[in-house]
């Protein structure tokens, strides 16, 4: 999907999972896979982004930062929603090595499904 210019710098980046609601707002997702990250934006600001580790049929959440000028607003959890549904897109195991996505789903248990039945109880689920 194209990007307007000078919203994402690399062409390699791809936006995903965002809803028309986000997309009002300004918000979006996109995976930077250079950095191994999808980061989320405010109108042309990275406001945050979730480090990740993909390998075959599985990928690793890592770790997650929302720079704190974007706090309070909610958008590590549509970081994390978008970033889960794209697994889900894409027939991923994912591995929540990253407390906040980790937290994240103990919240949202209909997600708790990507994450295979063995290691449950290794992520506290």
């Amino acid at each position: 999907m194209a990007f307007p210019v000078g919203l994402c710098p690399s062409p390699e980046r791809q936006r995903f999972g965002s809803r028309p609601e986000e997309e009002t707002m300004g918000t979006r997702v996109a995976d930077n896979p250079d950095e191994s990250r999808y980061e989320i934006f405010d109108g042309d600001e990275r406001a945050g982004f979730v480090e990740y580790h993909r390998f075959r049929d599985e990928i690793a959440f890592l770790h997650t930062e929302i720079d704190p000028r974007f706090g309070g607003r909610g958008l590590g959890g549509t970081l994390a929603r978008s970033v889960l549904d794209e697994a889900r897109k894409q027939e991923l195991t994912v591995l929540p090595f990253c407390p906040f996505i980790r937290g994240w789903l103990r919240k949202h248990p209909e997600y708790t499904d990507l994450v295979p039945e063995a290691q449950h109880a290794r992520f506290g689920l």
